[in-house]
């Protein structure tokens, strides 16, 4: 069975020209058969028998071929339509990591850092969606964080879209200024308006975002999971993604009630526990809470249970990959625009 597949190549060309290269043969080319007006959108036809093929955008300039410094892209012949947005000169190694200041409503100053993908700024074109993570310092570097382990977030992310499996993703950090007083009740309730009334604006500002709450998700272990939940439900209009690993329920908060009596934000949820012990009883209890509040498994919510699994950086840096893939996987088209405007 023959499939056509529709190639979209978004790219700022000044100079030179595109073409596509794809399986069996990468030598030969593929020139575009429609480019838009403004010259940075390229419409290659892909056709084959196969369920998958590679291709790659290459740029003829000067007199040389740069081939896209991206991986090969993944054509499935289940997905008709699929956008590229490469780059052929910015280096691959951490745009990023860089080190920010922010002041509260209080007058407080927060430090956290900022991760941007490989090819962010060669290829303006492209809108990432962005995830806000507590205890950055476990996040990046092993110098900084608890006991050597850290939870590798730019290699995670660099591996997840190298397998063409999530979206690229801007990455932010906040280091805690008081951990356990901004993670629980009251604290919770100031912490969670700077990170969406502050924080999220002033980023948005300055890179290139998608800011609808469904493309935002805040994310942490333990108390910066209970942090992370409470946002998302206080604030669904900035953050419609919320990953909550290990996290201490029931410890300072009362959120068991707050799931029973307030209405049913539209966010989508992400809960694991490691077992025996790391808070794996209540977020048993949560999980079963928001089932009965209307939750549905799959859909809004996904719960996993890691066996032997501990309260730690290490256990947290192999699973983290789970609810990277469930807020920011590649979906199949028909369930895409299946899902509401």
């Amino acid at each position: 069975m023959q499939h056509l597949l529709r190639v979209r190549v978004r790219y700022p060309l000044v100079r030179g020209y595109l073409r596509l290269r794809c399986e069996p043969s990468w030598e030969r080319e593929l020139a575009p058969v429609a480019v838009s007006a403004d010259g940075t959108c390229f419409e290659f036809e892909v056709r084959t028998s196969r369920p998958f093929v590679y291709a790659k955008p290459v740029l003829h300039l000067d007199g040389a071929v740069h081939w896209s410094r991206a991986e090969n892209a993944l054509l499935l012949s289940s997905e008709p339509e699929q956008e590229l947005f490469p780059w052929f000169f910015e280096e691959r190694a951490c745009v990023a990591c860089s080190a920010h200041r922010l002041v509260d409503e209080n007058g407080d100053e927060h430090e956290l850092r900022v991760h941007l993908p490989p090819g962010y700024e060669e290829n303006t074109l492209r809108r990432y969606p962005a995830i806000y993570l507590q205890d950055a310092q476990n996040l990046f570097f092993a110098g900084e964080s608890f006991a050597g382990h850290h939870w590798r977030i730019p290699e995670t992310l660099e591996v997840l879209r190298e397998m063409n499996a999530i979206e690229p993703v801007i990455a932010i950090g906040i280091y805690p200024r008081q951990r356990e007083a901004q993670y629980t009740q009251p604290g919770y309730e100031s912490y969670g308006r700077f990170l969406a009334e502050t924080l999220k604006p002033w980023v948005d500002e300055r890179w290139r975002t998608k800011r609808e709450p469904e493309h935002n998700a805040v994310m942490g272990s333990s108390l910066g999971g209970v942090v992370s939940f409470h946002t998302a439900w206080r604030h669904p209009e900035s953050f419609g993604l919320a990953g909550c690993l290990s996290s201490t329920f029931t410890w300072r908060d009362d959120f068991a009630e707050r799931v029973v009596l307030e209405a049913k934000p539209p966010i989508r949820l992400y809960l694991d526990s490691g077992w025996p012990g790391d808070n794996y009883e209540v977020t048993r209890e949560m999980r079963d809470l928001l089932v009965r509040r209307g939750f549905k498994t799959g859909a809004d919510l996904l719960y996993l249970a890691y066996p032997q699994a501990q309260h730690d950086e290490r256990a947290w840096a192999e699973r983290v990959h789970v609810p990277l893939q469930f807020f920011f996987g590649h979906r199949p088209q028909l369930e895409r625009e299946a899902r509401p405007a």
